[in-house]
């Protein structure tokens, strides 16, 4: 799945530096607001994606002395960030130039290059939207769209698809707010099709903050998780109570596990280390995301 997400990250980045320069170009040529909204979405994106592409390689960094359970909230850092520049930057500098445009009523030239771009654009976008689902199935395991997003601790899948869904519905706006605008001669048609995309970006870029803000204060694992653990633990004979479950997620894959027990009564030292152990193999070979476990508050 690791692989399948850089692959949608990297194939994001280059579809969308290519459409951001071709559309740059048609932009300056027909003076089209909408157009020039898709080019900073599509330059936005881009450096966005850049951002995610690096958070992933943070995330994987080793343990050290300063971050002994590893770097894994780089990557919810960096995707909250993506989600900022997309509200500020991408939503931003769209709403405020379909405004400009709608102020100073600009009609865009009717060009069939904003179309041939726009159709390119399209194209694209499509192929990268692809290895995005991809990766997005690969995160939903039979689960519902919203629902997967609620609960994916790898925000990467999301975003990117998010981001090119997003991508897909602006130039579909474009289309026809271009179109509309130079046949019926209403300037104001084209700025409006340009702070509808910019409120799309700032409607996907909400999501994607919350999402991320979650995962980077520390979220745990399912409440279906957490009574398979408790499970398993309560099942050691040696164990006569678990008290208290405490996870969280360092990582898409790397979860930490405090575990509050009691062993019975005529439990020895030898046979509590034993059962530590045990407990411990246990876990991680049911639940292999689980990469730190402590015990905390043992008696007997």
């Amino acid at each position: 799945m690791a692989s399948e997400t850089q692959t949608a990250v990297v194939a994001a980045i280059a579809a969308n530096l290519l459409i951001a320069v071709s559309k740059t170009i048609v932009a300056a040529l027909t003076g089209s607001a909408a157009m020039l909204s898709e080019a900073v979405h599509s330059f936005v994106d881009g450096g966005n994606d850049a951002l995610m592409l690096y958070g992933l390689h943070r995330s994987r960094a080793p343990p050290d002395e300063s971050h002994p359970l590893g770097y894994g909230h780089e990557l919810y850092f960096w995707t909250l960030i993506v989600g900022m520049l997309i509200f500020g930057v991408g939503g931003g500098i769209s709403i405020a130039t379909g405004y400009l445009h709608i102020a100073n009523n600009t009609l865009p030239e009717a060009s069939v290059w904003n179309y041939v771009v726009i159709g390119t654009a399209f194209v694209f976008e499509g192929w990268s939207w692809l290895y995005g689902l991809r990766a997005f199935r690969a995160e939903q395991r039979g689960r519902g769209i919203v629902e997967t997003i609620r609960i994916s601790k790898n925000p990467t899948t999301f975003s990117v698809l998010l981001e090119d869904s997003a991508a897909l519905i602006g130039l579909v706006i474009a289309f026809f707010g271009i179109y509309l605008s130079t046949k019926l001669q209403m300037p104001w048609l084209d700025g409006a099709s340009s702070i509808l995309i910019g409120a799309l970006l700032c409607f996907i870029a909400l999501i994607m903050v919350y999402e991320s803000k979650g995962l980077l204060i520390g979220e745990g694992v399912e409440k279906r998780t957490l009574q398979g653990l408790r499970d398993i633990i309560t099942a050691d004979p040696s164990v006569e109570r678990v008290d208290r479950l405490l996870t969280m997620y360092m990582g898409p894959d790397d979860v930490l596990l405090a575990i509050e027990l009691r062993f019975r009564g005529n439990t020895d030292a030898i046979e509590i280390r034993a059962a530590l152990a045990r407990i411990k193999q246990v876990i991680r070979d049911c639940y292999p995301r689980i990469q730190h476990i402590f015990f905390d508050g043992i008696s007997s």
